[in-house]
């Protein structure tokens, strides 16, 4: 038998998905805001993180970012896609990281821990001295961070992005990596141009869900992959430091 507070809540979940799809510039479809992430989103309207959603600043396979407002502050809000988001990949980088052991085997216990995971390495990141977005707050499969941009909207990606100085640029983010090793115990493991925000003179780092720490049987070659993506796409930009300096610098160093 339903309770009043089952109905209730029902009630207030159907008005958020009326209110959802009613937004024009939103143009969604159901397997985006399906009844785990209506759910995450009531839960987290309910506690003030989010006050009113906006449109999309970007679309993918794996997830969509939104624009959205608390209280007067633009954030964004990042939904992992229950339904189409890469399952066997998450699972893949999941599994052995010590971390997330005990989760289920669900498609749906992987992404509420994938968001989770994502939430975690944005913290440790931003910890050890690391430009990335702020997280504030997860449910399920739905994140909040500090929205990456200005009041011409969302910073631009680094294969977008305009910068006088490549040299200083390249530098910075290969010194990132550095930090995330020595300092975050963390790599990447998916760093490219598309991946990185540039604003403000600076790059930030984004989409560190898939990042692992160092005794993650992978993190090596992990590593070695994220700065052949960085020398590639500044090899005709500016100097840069041969991966295998680099690697033996910090895989080196990590053994000591």
């Amino acid at each position: 038998m339903r309770d009043r507070q089952t109905d209730e809540f029902d009630k207030k979940v159907d008005e958020l998905r009326t209110k959802i799809k009613g937004l024009d510039q939103l143009k969604v479809r159901d397997d985006v805001f399906d009844e785990y992430t209506l759910l995450g989103l009531y839960k987290l309207l309910s506690k003030g993180w989010i006050t009113a959603m906006g449109g999309p600043i970007s679309t993918g396979k794996e997830a969509n970012v939104y624009l959205a407002d608390r209280d007067g502050t633009p954030v964004a809000v990042k939904i992992y896609l229950t339904r189409t988001a890469n399952f066997k990949k998450m699972q893949d980088y999941i599994t052995a990281d010590r971390r997330f052991i005990n989760i289920g085997k669900s498609r749906r216990d992987v992404i509420f821990a994938w968001t989770r995971k994502e939430f975690s390495n944005l913290k440790r990141a931003e910890e050890s001295g690391i430009l990335v977005p702020h997280p504030l707050v997860f449910d399920r499969n739905v994140l909040v961070m500090d929205f990456l941009g200005d009041e011409h909207g969302a910073f631009p990606q680094l294969r977008l992005a305009e910068y006088e100085d490549a040299q200083a640029v390249y530098d910075e983010i290969l010194e990132d990596i550095r930090i995330l090793w020595r300092k975050a115990k963390l790599v990447h493991g998916d760093l490219s141009e598309y991946n990185i925000l540039y604003g403000k003179g600076h790059p930030y780092l984004i989409d560190m869900g898939q990042a692992v720490t160092l005794d993650h049987p992978h993190a090596p070659g992990f590593l070695k992959r994220d700065l052949e993506q960085l020398n590639r796409f500044f090899s005709e930009q500016c100097s840069t430091i041969e991966v295998s300096d680099t690697l033996d610098e910090l895989c080196g160093s990590s053994l000591q």
